[in-house]
């Protein structure tokens, strides 16, 4: 694939370069409004077939509730039941808190999504390149 893309570049120069980078910028602005709307990235990449992060299942324990008009001379016979419960993380929630910012977030996960991109750009290149060579924008003999 990657053979591929530098031909396009050769063949298309400017035109396959602004293709790609329009692509990249769109896919970085969507990965950012969702990871900024708490959108759970991991598992759509994982739809789709890109494996991720892997999900880890956390234990958290809930205090035991004090409710002082239930309390006796006898405040040693209470035993607290400790309730476990167990939910997933989100972990697109976990980076952007400690990695950075959504920002950064979403230029590493669009890094990721290269193999992507690239399918992308060699489709949509030559029509481009097409369109603007009609309207005499771009001075190429395609």
């Amino acid at each position: 694939m990657a053979g591929r893309f530098k031909e396009l570049m050769k063949k298309y120069g400017k035109v396959g370069l602004g293709v790609h980078v329009s692509v990249s910028s769109a896919s970085v602005t969507g990965l950012y409004i969702a990871i900024k709307n708490n959108i759970d990235v991991e598992s759509m990449l994982e739809k789709v077939g890109m494996p991720s992060l892997s999900k880890e299942k956390t234990e958290t324990s809930s205090p035991p509730a004090e409710n002082p008009e239930m309390r006796t001379a006898s405040d040693s016979e209470f035993r607290y039941v400790r309730t476990v419960e167990t939910k997933e993380r989100n972990r697109t929630t976990e980076l952007v808190a400690s990695s950075g910012g959504a920002l950064a977030l979403a230029v590493l996960i669009n890094k990721a999504l290269f193999p992507v991109r690239v399918p992308i750009t060699l489709a949509l290149t030559p029509p481009v390149a097409r369109f603007l060579a009609r309207r005499n924008i771009v001075k190429n003999s395609l």
